[in-house]
């Protein structure tokens, strides 16, 4: 096993799922901090979903690859456990954010130009 190879894909898996925390939960705060459109914020979320997929693949085949091909000397030095931790803390934290939207309350409709709040 290449333990190097497999670290980095690793990596590349963990920013795929952070990607993808972002990209779910977090959009709209971002489009606000940008004030970005509300296509904008669409296309921001469906880029952060698509470059989520690219990233996770690549990760997957990358470590797969490092699973597969023979260790080398330099390797012995490398710590893949840490990195597996933070994957799994990335897993927790996306279903902590997933089940805590179910239970938080309906957000308000955003306002159209023109449209009236009666009171």
């Amino acid at each position: 096993m290449r333990k190097r190879t497999v670290r980095n894909g690793l990596r590349l898996i963990l920013a795929a799922l952070l990607l993808i925390v972002l990209a779910s939960f977090y959009h709209v705060g971002i489009a606000d901090l940008f004030s970005l459109s509300d296509t904008a914020e669409m296309r921001l979320y469906r880029l952060g979903i698509f470059w989520a997929a690219a990233f996770g693949g690549y990760g997957v085949v990358l470590a797969a690859f490092g699973l597969v091909l023979s260790a080398e000397p330099r390797d012995a030095q490398v710590r893949i456990l840490p990195i597996f931790f933070m994957i799994l803390a990335a897993v927790a934290l996306f279903f902590y954010l997933l089940a805590s939207s179910f239970n938080g309350p309906p957000r308000p409709e955003r306002l159209q130009p023109g449209d009236t709040i009666t009171i």
